[in-house]
């Protein structure tokens, strides 16, 4: 099932929306704080993607393009996307959305890292992510995941 992914606008409506998600935190107060100080535009772009039913939005996730240049995972060093926050409703978990939002970050033709939360290791597993080996020491207090698109090996430090 694929449903229609959104480039999220930072708007109230949107940022309403978001304290529904348990992963509510400083990126999105400081998206209102601007909002509230006019520095952003009503409907200017934001790092997030969604997913409505409705006019509700259901599933969210934000995306980075991280360039070569700051690459602190990936042997030799190459643009990625670091992928944060997706989330699915509770209502709505296990009905595809979480899958449509990776999908179509996939299709970026990019490789994508993400740090999976307690317990969702299972999902990312099935869509084709592996743990990202690297030398690093662990203070970061990551378990980063990765995905690579067919023909991108992934050689890690």
């Amino acid at each position: 099932m694929n449903y229609k992914v959104e480039k999220l606008k930072v708007n109230y409506k949107t940022l309403e929306e978001f304290k529904k998600f348990k992963e509510y935190g400083l990126q999105e107060l400081s998206m209102l704080e601007d909002l509230e100080a006019n520095i952003i535009e009503n409907d200017s772009e934001s790092p997030f993607y969604g997913i409505y039913f409705g006019d509700k939005l259901v599933a969210r996730m934000s995306l980075y393009q991280i360039e070569a240049r700051f690459d602190r995972y990936f042997e030799p060093a190459q643009d990625y996307l670091e992928l944060w926050k997706l989330e699915v409703l509770p209502d709505y978990q296990n009905k595809g959305y979480g899958q449509s939002l990776v999908e179509f970050a996939k299709g970026f033709g990019l490789p994508i890292k993400t740090n999976p939360r307690v317990k969702s290791k299972a999902f990312w597993e099935k869509m084709g992510f592996e743990p990202v080996h690297y030398d690093m020491e662990r203070d970061l207090g990551e378990n980063p995941l990765a995905w690579f698109p067919a023909g991108v090996k992934e050689q890690t430090h």
